[in-house]
């Protein structure tokens, strides 16, 4: 793999020492060992899944995803001891968070929102739009 590691298991990465689904606002509290805290949005987190899905298997076919404002964490299952993969109201189950891509989330949020808005001005798509129906084109493997 070069000099790239995988998602949560490089040896830097702070690790999370609590996390708090808040169903009421929406967010995922994550207090890391390194005394960062953040409260990620649900949506934040739908919006960048990591997951095949969302993102494809190269920027050109990561899917721009729509209609996520309201979406909860209705499960929130530990995978190791590297990431957690969230079940979403809308059925994505796909997604396994590691410690360092959380922590990504939660660190540049902001950046992130920016840059999610941006697409959805050039794709001329609204943050409330419903997803558009996929009539094929789909990765079989998902």
């Amino acid at each position: 793999m070069g000099g790239i590691t995988m998602a949560g298991l490089n040896p830097n990465t702070p690790t999370p020492t609590a996390m708090t689904v808040h169903g009421q606002s929406r967010e995922l509290e994550v207090a890391f060992n390194d005394g960062a805290e953040f409260r990620i949005p649900f949506e934040l987190m739908r919006v960048y899944s990591p997951s095949a899905e969302v993102q494809g298997h190269s920027p050109d076919q990561a899917v721009l995803q729509t209609g996520k404002r309201l979406v909860d964490v209705t499960a929130l299952q530990p995978v190791g001891l590297y990431a957690v993969q969230p079940t979403f109201s809308d059925g994505h189950d796909s997604g396994i968070f590691s410690w360092d891509y959380l922590y990504f989330l939660g660190s540049q949020a902001e950046a992130l929102w920016a840059q999610y808005e941006a697409r959805l001005l050039a794709a001329g798509r609204g943050r409330d739009d419903p997803m558009p129906t996929r009539a094929g084109g789909a990765c079989a493997s998902h």
